[in-house]
């Protein structure tokens, strides 16, 4: 009987915590931000341009209920470049032209900044595609906003680094990132220009390996005389841009050839749904070059992948042994917490610690292992997928240098582990990483 009571009362008990989780995550988002910390942070004003279906306030400034040549009359006065690019645009030439108030609304109290939905009520086949990115999971455009606002350290970050991440992530919740207001030509989007606004830099350095490869060198020397008004199809273009390669064919799915998750991650290439992709790579690779050529520079990209790996997880196992002997300082209890901080505080190493942790809060020789991941192992993946190949070399000795560094500063923290030594080390790092103009600010404004 008692058995019985305890198999009837194991999936009721379940089902209640099942159920207390998804309480919770419903609560956890009706703060006054978004996502999954929303009770943590509150936004900024300029986060109603970043996420307008949020946080948008219309303008009071003006009321009433204006005709659309009251408002080009208007702006013509006030903010004359907006509408001169309005007039050059496909909305205003056609011949039922898309007008001010078809995007904004009438009411100047209750205007809209457009969303992807609101583009989407016209253009339903490239909003479809962008909805579809979702099913790839990250990276991905469509899930950017949701990837910033979900993840502890968006809440942890001081206020205006906030704004400088989702200004990048607001790809998600608008569509004049790609397309300038309020000209919205294609043209424009099919430049390498309108990408590498947020894709360059040393996270995601794709800026500087595509401009170092064959193809950006053929871009810049020539790209000034092409015809921007030709789809991104084989033939019209003499080299790729970004565009011809992640969104061939003016396609608005760019997660549906990722192969390596952005670098960040290691991951299986040889499982059916990456072969799936790497068929994908190879077809459009064979616009201009042989199948075979192409695979080769696959094969390439996988084995620099696994070298570049080696050597991180060398880096981890470093890090993690003088976690286990405590000899990472300051120690997790030395440094000011977290914000959102876990319940089981410690120092968080690699990808799947949460190695985003690594952008504060931490020793020297973390910081060191996080700039090995982050800035020269991307900057060797992008090069390799860029085909920049010097790029590629370049990444993996800055790699080998940090590996080194590491090493060399572990063996010093082992050195002067005498208990008198560490004593006094952490006393003084514990005064200085909790004292301090920019910390206690933070504690007291973020």
């Amino acid at each position: 009987m008692r058995y019985r009571l305890i198999l009837i009362s194991l999936p009721i008990m379940a089902l209640l915590a099942v159920s207390a989780g998804f309480a919770y995550v419903h609560w956890s988002k009706g703060g006054a931000g978004t996502g999954l910390y929303s009770r943590d942070w509150s936004p900024d004003p300029v986060q109603g341009y970043w996420d307008p279906d949020n946080f948008y306030q219309s303008t009071e400034t003006v009321a009433g209920v204006f005709k659309a040549e009251l408002c080009i009359q208007c702006h013509e006065g006030i903010t004359p470049g907006i509408v001169a690019d309005w007039r050059a645009s496909r909305h205003a030439k056609g011949s039922e032209p898309v007008y001010c108030n078809d995007c904004h609304g009438s009411d100047h109290q209750q205007l809209r900044l457009p969303t992807p939905d609101v583009c989407g009520s016209c253009h339903e086949q490239q909003h479809g595609e962008f909805r579809d990115e979702a099913r790839y999971g990250f990276p991905s455009h469509v899930l950017a906003m949701e990837r910033a606002v979900d993840a502890p350290h968006f809440a942890d970050k001081p206020i205006a680094e906030v704004q400088s991440c989702v200004q990048c992530h607001s790809v998600a919740t608008k569509c004049d990132s790609c397309h300038t207001r309020h000209r919205f030509d294609a043209a424009e989007a099919r430049r390498s220009e309108a990408c590498i606004t947020c894709h360059s830099g040393p996270p995601h350095p794709d800026d500087e390996s595509y401009f170092a490869s064959a193809h950006g060198k053929i871009y810049l020397a020539e790209g000034k005389d092409w015809d921007w008004s030709k789809p991104l199809i084989k033939g019209n273009y003499k080299a790729p841009t970004c565009a011809y390669c992640h969104m061939d064919g003016g396609r608005h799915q760019v997660a549906h050839k990722s192969l390596w998750k952005f670098g960040l991650r290691e991951i299986n290439p040889h499982t059916s749904k990456n072969k799936v992709l790497r068929k994908r790579w190879i077809n459009l690779c064979s616009d201009c070059h042989e199948e075979k050529r192409a695979a080769q520079w696959l094969a390439e990209l996988d084995k620099e992948r696994k070298r570049a790996w080696e050597k991180l997880y060398a880096a981890e196992d470093v890090l993690k042994d003088l976690r286990s002997d405590d000899l990472l300082q300051p120690a997790v209890g030395e440094r000011p917490p977290y914000p959102m901080g876990s319940w089981w505080p410690r120092e968080r190493i690699g990808f799947f610690e949460g190695q985003a942790s690594a952008f504060y809060n931490v020793s020297a020789i973390e910081r060191d292992y996080f700039e090995m991941w982050y800035f020269d192992n991307l900057g060797s993946y992008k090069s390799a997928a860029h085909g920049n190949f010097a790029g590629v070399e370049d990444g993996h000795n800055k790699m080998t240098a940090s590996l080194d560094r590491i090493k060399a500063k572990a063996s010093e923290l082992r050195a002067s582990s005498n208990a008198k030594q560490m004593s006094e080390i952490n006393s003084e790092l514990s005064r200085l990483w909790n004292r301090g103009v920019y910390t206690e600010y933070n504690r007291e404004n973020n």
